[in-house]
This record gives structure tokens, sequence and C-alpha cells, in this order.
């Protein structure tokens, strides 16, 4: 019994070779031509997969080109020489930017522009930051309410909220301010930076917080050496959505501005109306080209925060 045992394990250890050898070649080049062969199988669509797909690349094509249509017509346009908006073009001229430029009506209203939007952005991120860090750290039952309180700007029409406004500003003297309209637009942008830092907040490491206080920092000190560097992403990216929404908004000045607070929106909106002017086209184009660098700022920092994340 004994050496018919030690054959036995003798011919199972003589196997084992065989098989690994068998292993070691089915990893060689031929095993790895069947893994490419399964790969290939595998992204293989069927015929209503490929429909499908094709079906989305159509649509969204389609959507892209009606989201840029207005913005590739308005274009051209803004270069005419001529007098009146119509294609095609009698010839090409940088003529309605210069009346832009020298134009008093056309720049004053742009920096009404910018002063209520810098303004009310910086309100909005003292405000979205503090309602921010607040709802981060309570812990109540009634804290999707409040959210829903703070965020309900985004949410209720830009009517309604400039009906309301109005009726609320008027008999304090706010109607026809640069205060009021700051004010109005600081209720608009805070929800933005609300939610782009309350995001942030949702992977930010609380124990950092406390360590900093464990080793002597006030909260104050703490804001400024642990929690700020950490959520400045997201403040950036809310203080951008803030400007943005304030320098494109037209509803509450209609309701709000006097003659002196006519902003770049606003003075596009009367010349659409009181006097059709290739100007407008030339403000389009800046009030665009603004848009699109925000846009560009907003992509470039959400990259940067990626790339600090990936490395962490």
């Amino acid at each position: 019994m004994g050496p018919g045992l030690g054959a036995g394990r003798g011919a199972a250890a003589g196997h084992r070779p065989a098989r690994s050898r068998l292993r070691q070649a089915g990893a060689g080049p031929a095993g790895h031509g069947r893994d490419e062969e399964l790969s290939d199988n595998s992204s293989l669509r069927t015929p209503s997969q490929r429909i499908a797909w094709t079906a989305t690349i159509v649509v969204s094509t389609l959507v892209f080109i009606f989201l840029m249509a207005p913005i590739l017509a308005i274009m051209p346009l803004s270069f005419s020489s001529g007098s009146y908006l119509t294609y095609p073009l009698p010839g090409l001229s940088l003529r309605w930017y210069d009346d832009f430029i020298t134009s008093p009506r056309w720049m004053n209203s742009l920096k009404n522009s910018m002063i209520i939007g810098v303004a009310s952005t910086l309100l909005s991120m003292v405000l979205g930051t503090l309602a921010a860090l607040g709802l981060a750290q309570w812990k109540s039952r009634f804290k999707p309410l409040v959210l829903a309180f703070v965020l309900s700007p985004v949410v209720v029409p830009g009517v309604i909220t400039a009906v309301g406004l109005y009726f609320s500003f008027a008999p304090i003297g706010l109607t026809g301010s640069y205060l009021g309209l700051i004010m109005a637009h600081t209720a608009l942008a805070t929800p933005f930076v609300v939610i782009t830092v309350g995001a942030t907040l949702q992977s930010f490491d609380t124990n950092l917080a406390r360590a900093a206080a464990s080793l002597g920092a006030s909260p104050l000190e703490a804001f400024r050496r642990v929690i700020l560097p950490l959520i400045l992403p997201g403040l950036a990216s809310g203080a951008l959505f803030a400007f943005a929404t304030s320098f494109d908004e037209v509803v509450i000045v209609l309701f709000m501005a006097g003659p002196e607070q006519r902003t770049l929106p606003r003075e596009m909106f009367s010349g659409i109306r009181e006097n059709i002017s290739p100007t407008i086209t030339a403000a389009a184009v800046i009030l665009t080209t603004i848009s699109v660098i925000l846009l560009a700022t907003l992509e470039a920092l959400r990259r940067r925060n990626e790339r600090l994340k990936g490395g962490g």
C-alpha cells in the first residue's frame, strides 16, 4: 500500500508541471489572442444598440445646432457694414463695435452691469458660504425644508421673484437704486454659491477643523487656514455662476431699475423694442464672449480640482 501511494503521489507531481506548462502556454501569445478576441466580441453591439447609439448622436447634434444657431447667426451681423440686420452682408466693418465703445449710453450700461455684478457676487459668496457651512453642520429633520427655502430663487420663475421684490422694496425706497438692485441680484445668486460650496463640503473631513481647534486655532483662524483652502474650488465656481446670473439678469432690472441703473441686458432689451440697431449685435457678441470666458474659467477650475483630488 505504501509503494502504491508513493507512486500515485509521484504521478500527480509529474502532472503538475505539465498543467503549469499548459496554463503558461494559454497565457502566452495564443492565450492573449483569445483574450483579445473575447474583448472584441464583447465590444460588438447588436443592431438595436447601434441604432440607439446613432439616434443619440443625431439628437445630440441637432440639439447642439439648435442651441448654437442664434449665436452663430448674430456674430456675422455684428461685423456688417449695413445699417440693417439683413443677410447677405453688404460688407464687413467694425463700425458697430466702435459705436458700442464710443456710446455713453452703452458704456454706462456696461459699467452698471459690472458694478452690480461684482457687488452681488461678493455678497453672495459671503452669504452662500455661511449658509452652506451652517447647513453642512446642522443635523435636523427640518434641514431639507430650510435648504429648499434657500434654493427657492433658482426654482421660482423670475417674474414672480421680480414682482415680490418690487412690492417688498418699493415701500422702503429701494426701487430705482443701486442698493436695491444689488440686494435683488444677491438673492438670485446666493443659491448657486450654496450649491457649489455645499457639494464641496460633502467630501470635507471635519476632523481637520477639530484638529485645528485642538491645536489652539480660533474658529476664524481654522476657517481661514483649513476650511477655506479646501472649499475654494467650490467657492470660485459658485462665484462665477453668481456673476453670470447677475450679469445676464433682465427681468428684475425691468421691475427694479431706474433710468440711471440700466444694465447691459436691459439696454439690449430696450434697443430691440425701440430702435433695432446692429449695435445690439455687437453688445450681444461682447456679452457672449464674457460668458464663454466664465465657462472656460469654470472648466479650468473643475479640471484643476480633479487633478488635485487624483494627486491626493
